[in-house]
């Protein structure tokens, strides 16, 4: 009954934002996420994820997240790490690439409840954001500064009864809540960023590996009240060394 009322929270919390009237976009993701152990208390993190535009015409971002994980024990985990994010931006008619760059910090804390497996994740990061700027005919990028802090909890539901799960199907339900603060004038000048709720039909092919294909629904809170409602198809592997 505890795991249904928690599914059934989260749903509800990832199906509030799309409630406002905002812009309508549909979008598609790649991403890998990959742990590899270097030492018994120490391993290196690193995701990449390949994002589209609006209706899925080309490439819009690239992320490349690597970090370095520090095991206190099986249930909890911190995390240092640095970010390049690729943003293609259109001013006019002129069309470039604009970067961010991240330092970042983050807990991880892992629990079981019966056969439900329940991530939350802490994680707070300093953004130096690209500012497009025309000179002439090409983009050049001036760097804005803000924080921002993540709030992510992800359940995973094996759909077979193994204690080990170390392989078969399974459902993925999670949310990730984006908050500003700080000096947010640089970013939309508002606390709320955006939230993330994601629902994903996902296979355990052995204990290394996890491949997943889901719906996520990103809804961002923009400058001037300007609203974003993303519809994104998402296929994610999940790798473990």
């Amino acid at each position: 009954m505890l795991t249904v009322r928690l599914f059934a929270i989260i749903l509800l919390i990832g199906l509030w934002p799309g409630t406002v009237k905002a812009q309508t976009q549909f979008s598609g993701w790649l991403a890998s996420f990959n742990t590899i152990k270097t030492s018994k208390k120490t391993s290196i993190h690193a995701d990449v994820q390949f994002r589209s535009n609006n209706d899925w015409q080309q490439i819009q971002t690239i992320l490349l997240r690597p970090g370095i994980n520090y095991h206190i024990n099986k249930k909890i985990t911190l995390t240092a790490g640095y970010a390049y994010i690729r943003n293609r931006k259109i001013v006019g008619d002129i069309a470039g690439h604009t970067p961010e760059h991240r330092i970042w910090e983050q807990l991880l804390y892992n629990h079981q409840w019966k056969n439900l497996r329940i991530s939350h994740r802490f994680r707070i990061e300093q953004r130096f954001i690209g500012k497009t700027v025309v000179l002439g005919n090409p983009l050049s990028d001036g760097p804005n500064y803000a924080n921002r802090f993540r709030y992510f909890l992800r359940n995973i539901l094996p759909l077979e009864k193994e204690t080990s799960f170390s392989k078969g199907p399974f459902l993925a339900l999670q949310n990730e809540l984006f908050l500003n603060f700080g000096d947010k004038a640089s970013v939309n000048g508002k606390t709320f960023d955006q939230n993330r709720f994601y629902l994903a039909i996902g296979h355990r092919l052995n204990s290394t590996f996890d491949l997943e294909l889901g719906y996520m629904n990103q809804y961002i809170n923009g400058r001037n009240s300007q609203f974003t409602n993303n519809h994104i198809v998402q296929l994610a592997t999940y790798l473990r060394l």
